[in-house]
C-alpha cells in the first residue's frame, strides 16, 4: 500500500479588500503519494504558483492569516505550526525550486555559499565538510566542472546551470519532499530534457515525493504519476497520468489538448478557449468555467458543480459527471468547422521578398581605459537563407545560438561587420538615414516580451498610432482613428481598448496589440522573435491562428524565431537550425521534422516531450553546453558535443550538402549523392 506524504484538504487562501474577502484558491485538496510525482496543471491565474506558497507557508503579506483547511506532511499539519517550526521544516523536510532561478538566487554570493547556507542550517556539517558536500551535491545536480563552479557568482552561469544550482540547494536538506515550480519555463528543449530527467533520476536515488507545477502538456507527460487540473482557484479534474491522456473528462482539460499546436494540424485552425481565467474579486453563482465552456447550459450558470468521485481514482468537478444533472445536459454540440488558413486568399509568387548571404554580426570586446577592442563575439558567424512572399521561416535553436540577433541585423536594428540583406531587391545594409527609414514601414518585428516593448506611460492607441504618424501612414487624424480601431478589432480586440494602458491587459492581449502595432504600417515582413514563448496553450492557439489568418489574408512573410518545436511544425513552411552564430540545417519543415540528419537537429527534435504514451522516446544526450561565442572552436562548432565526432570535424568546418531542398553542414555527408 502507497504511503500519503502530502495530504492537502480543503485548501483556501484570500486576501481581504474593500469588497470583502477574495479566495485565491477555494477548496483545494489531493495527496501526494512518496515516491511519487503529482503535477499541478492549468492556465496562468489558476491558483498553482499560491498553492506551493500556501503548503511552505510563504505567502504574500496580503495574505498572512488569511489561510484554512489542512496540510498534512507525515502527519503534521503545517498550517497550525509556529513561524519557528516551519523554518526548521523549510529546505529540511520540504523544499521548493522556484520558477525563476535568476531572482531566487543571491546575486552577491557565490554558489557554494549559498549551497553551505542551508547544510549550516540543517545539518551539521562546517567549513571544508560543508564546502565537500556542495561540490558533491553540484556534481549530482550535472553542474560540470562543480568545484570551479563552487566560486562563481549567478550571473557567470547559464539558465540551466542556474536551475541546476537551485536543484543543489533544494536537495542539501535531503528533503522528503520536492516543490518544483515550472522548472524548465524558461530554458531550451535540450537543456529541458536534462533537467526533467535529473530530476527523476534525484527522486529515484533520494525517495522523494515531488509536486511538480506546469502549465507544459509534454512535461506532464513525462513526468507526472497523477494529475490534478485547476481552473480558477479550484482542482477541477484529477486522474492518473495514463488515464488523464487516454481520455481527459473536463471540458477544460479536453480544450486544453486541442489547443496544442502539431504537425498533424497544419492547414487548420487550433482551437481555442475563448476568453480569459475569471478574476477572483466576484461572487460565482455557477461553474466557474462556463462563460468559456463548450458544452455549459443554463444549469452551469447556477450551480456551482460538486466534486465527484469516479472509477479508478478519478474525480471531476462538473455537471456532466453528476447524475443529479448529467440526465438534463443537451447534446454535445458538433465540432466546428475545419477552418483552412494555409490556402491564402492573398495570391503571391514564388518570388523572394528577403535575401540573406553570408551575415555576419561581431561584438567588440572593449577593455581598458582607451575601451580597444580585445577580441569579438561572434554572435552570427555566415548565415545565409531566404524568405519568399507569403511564407514562413522558423529559426530555431539552443539560446544564445545568435537568432535573436540575426532578426535585429536583418532590420538594422543592429549593424552587421559583413554580408548582404536583399529585400525585395534592395540592399538594405547599404541604405542609411532617411531611406532606410522610408523603407521600415515594409518591414517590422514582434518582441518576446510584450510588456517591455510597450512604453507603459501611453494608451494603447497611441502606441499603435506611433509608427503610423512616423511614416506618414494615414495622416488624416479622423482617418487613422478609424484605422486603429480596424486594427484592434482584426486583432481581436474591442475598438474601445486604444485608450487603456499596457498594463491592464493580458499577456496574450499584450501580444495582440504589438501585432496591431506591427500591422499599422502595412509591413511586408515581420520578424516574430518568440511571440509565444511566455503564453499559456489556449492563448498561444489564439495567437497562431491569428498569425495564419494575417498571412492568408496580406501575404505576410514571418521569420519566426522559437525554440519551440510544435509551433514550428505547425506555422512555418521551411525552417533553419542554428547553432553557435551559424546554421547547420535548413529545408522544408515537413522534411526536417520527419527526417534529420543534422546531430545536433536529431538531438534537439529527440528531447521534444511527447503526449503520445505509446512512443517510447529515446533522448539523444548532449554533454555540456555550448561553447563560448568569444572563442568557438576550431572545426565544426558542434563537435565538442557531437556523439559522432571524428578526426576532419576538429579541423575545417564542413561545406553543405544538398537532399533535395535541403541541406546539411556536417561531415557525415560531405561524401553523399547531391540528391536525396
Amino acid at each position: 500500500m502507497s504511503e500519503i506524504v502530502l495530504s492537502v484538504n480543503e485548501l483556501r487562501t484570500w486576501y481581504d479588500s474593500a469588497r470583502g474577502p477574495v479566495p485565491v484558491l477555494d477548496g483545494v485538496s489531493f495527496d501526494v503519494q512518496r515516491g511519487e510525482t503529482f503535477v499541478l496543471l492549468g492556465e496562468s491565474g489558476c491558483g498553482k504558483s499560491m498553492t506551493a506558497l500556501s503548503i511552505m507557508r510563504l505567502l504574500p503579506t496580503q495574505f498572512q492569516n488569511n489561510i484554512s483547511g489542512s496540510v498534512n506532511f507525515d502527519g503534521i499539519d503545517l498550517l497550525r505550526l509556529p513561524e519557528v517550526a516551519m523554518r526548521r521544516m523549510r529546505g529540511r523536510r520540504i523544499a521548493m525550486i522556484f520558477q525563476e532561478p535568476m531572482t531566487s538566487l543571491n546575486p552577491v554570493l557565490t554558489v557554494g555559499a549559498q549551497i553551505m547556507e542551508v547544510l549550516v542550517q540543517h545539518s551539521s556539517l562546517r567549513g571544508a565538510s560543508a564546502r565537500a558536500e556542495a561540490v558533491r551535491l553540484l556534481d549530482a545536480a550535472g553542474l560540470p566542472a562543480a568545484q570551479q563552479r563552487l566560486d562563481e557568482y549567478p550571473h557567470q552561469l547559464s539558465g540551466g546551470m542556474k536551475q541546476r544550482v537551485m536543484i543543489a540547494i533544494a536537495l542539501a536538506g535531503k528533503p522528503d519532499l520536492l516543490i518544483a515550480d515550472e522548472p524548465t519555463t524558461a530554458l531550451d528543449v535540450t537543456i529541458q530534457a536534462q533537467v526533467l530527467d535529473l530530476l527523476k533520476s534525484l527522486q529515484k536515488d533520494f525517495g522523494m515525493a515531488m509536486l511538480m507545477i506546469t502549465h507544459d502538456l509534454g512535461v506532464v507527460a513525462q513526468m507526472a504519476d497523477h494529475v490534478a487540473v485547476m481552473y480558477a482557484g479550484e482542482v477541477v479534474e484529477q486522474a492518473a497520468r495514463a488515464d488523464f491522456f487516454k481520455s481527459p473528462q473536463h471540458p477544460y482539460s479536453q480544450r486544453l489538448f486541442e489547443a496544442l499546436p502539431a504537425l498533424g494540424k497544419r492547414g487548420r485552425e487550433l482551437s481555442v478557449i475563448p476568453g480569459t481565467v475569471p478574476l477572483l474579486d466576484q461572487a460565482f453563482n455557477g461553474c466557474r468555467f462556463a462563460p468559456r465552456c463548450h458544452r455549459a447550459w443554463e444549469a452551469c450558470e447556477q450551480h456551482a458543480p460538486a466534486w465527484v468521485t469516479l472509477p479508478a481514482g478519478r474525480g471531476l468537478r462538473c455537471l456532466l459527471a453528476d447524475n443529479t444533472w448529467s440526465a438534463h445536459a443537451p447534446a454535445a454540440p458538433p465540432a466546428p468547422p475545419v477552418v483552412v488558413h494555409d490556402a491564402p486568399t492573398h495570391t503571391s509568387g514564388d518570388a523572394d521578398l528577403l535575401v540573406v548571404r553570408e551575415l555576419k554580426v561581431h561584438f567588440p570586446i572593449l577593455k581598458g581605459l582607451l575601451k580597444r577592442a580585445a577580441g569579438y563575439v561572434y554572435a552570427v558567424d555566415g548565415v545565409s537563407f531566404s524568405i519568399a512572399s507569403g511564407k514562413t521561416l522558423a529559426l530555431v535553436g539552443e539560446s544564445g545560438c545568435g537568432k535573436t540577433t540575426v532578426g535585429k541585423a536583418i532590420l538594422q536594428l543592429l549593424s552587421p561587420v559583413q554580408g548582404q540583406v536583399n529585400f525585395a531587391g534592395i540592399a538594405l545594409n547599404g541604405l542609411r538615414g532617411e531611406s532606410l527609414r522610408k523603407r521600415r514601414r515594409e518591414f517590422q518585428i514582434i518582441f518576446q516580451d510584450p510588456f517591455s516593448s510597450m512604453n507603459p506611460r501611453m494608451m494603447v492607441g497611441d502606441i499603435i498610432a506611433e509608427g503610423m504618424r512616423a511614416q506618414g501612414v494615414e495622416k488624416d487624424q479622423q482617418k487613422r482613428g478609424a484605422r486603429i480601431d480596424q486594427l484592434l478589432e482584426h486583432v481581436g480586440l474591442r475598438s474601445d481598448a486604444k485608450t487603456r494602458y499596457p498594463h491592464e491587459f493580458s499577456g496574450g492581449q499584450r501580444q495582440r496589440i504589438c501585432i496591431a502595432r506591427a500591422l499599422a504600417v502595412e509591413p511586408k515582413l515581420i520578424v516574430c522573435d518568440e511571440p509565444t514563448s511566455a503564453l499559456d496553450v489556449s492563448v498561444q492557439a489564439q495567437i497562431l491562428n491569428l498569425l495564419k489568418q494575417l498571412q492568408g489574408q496580406h501575404g505576410l512573410s514571418y521569420l519566426f524565431i522559437t525554440h519551440n518545436i510544435s509551433v514550428v511544425a505547425y506555422l512555418a513552411h521551411e525552417v533553419a537550425v542554428m547553432y553557435l552564430g551559424r546554421i547547420v540545417e535548413h529545408g522544408p519543415v515537413e522534411q526536417i521534422l520527419s527526417a534529420p540528419r543534422h546531430p545536433y537537429t536529431q538531438a534537439l527534435l529527440s528531447a521534444v516531450p511527447t503526449l503520445d504514451q505509446d512512443i517510447k522516446r529515446v533522448v539523444l544526450r548532449l554533454d555540456g553546453d555550448p561553447p563560448s561565442p568569444i572563442n568557438p572552436p576550431q572545426g565544426c562548432h558542434f563537435h565538442l558535443r557531437c556523439p559522432h565526432v571524428h578526426a576532419p570535424c576538429r579541423e575545417r568546418y564542413p561545406d553543405a550538402t544538398t537532399f533535395g531542398a535541403s541541406t546539411v553542414r556536417c561531415f557525415l555527408y560531405n561524401d553523399a549523392p547531391a540528391s536525396a
